[in-house]
């Protein structure tokens, strides 16, 4: 007899998802700064949690939100992102484990 499984609680799925999204972080993690095309961003918080970060960001499908701050502009205000890290991205300062 087949069962029907759900997809969101199947753990080898679940491990799939959780290695797409740590891909898509990438290095970013609390205390490394990272540049790309629109700046040098330091990582002040990372949200994995898929509903968190959903509302956070406003976007249905989000898997996760980085909180960082702009350290080239010394008025720079807090601010969420939900991009990928791209082979653009560029660590300027690593954080140890």
């Amino acid at each position: 007899m087949a069962t029907n499984q759900n997809p969101a609680v199947d753990p080898d799925i679940n491990e799939a998802l959780r290695q797409v999204v740590a891909h898509q972080i990438g290095p970013r993690r609390p205390g490394v700064i990272y540049e790309n095309i629109d700046g040098a961003f330091r990582v002040l918080d990372v949200t994995t949690d898929p509903s968190e970060a959903r509302r956070i960001l406003k976007r249905r499908a989000a898997q996760f939100a980085i909180t960082v701050i702009d350290v080239l502009r010394p008025d720079a205000e807090a601010f969420v992102v939900g991009s990928v890290w791209t082979g653009s991205d560029r660590v300027l300062k690593a954080v140890s484990a």
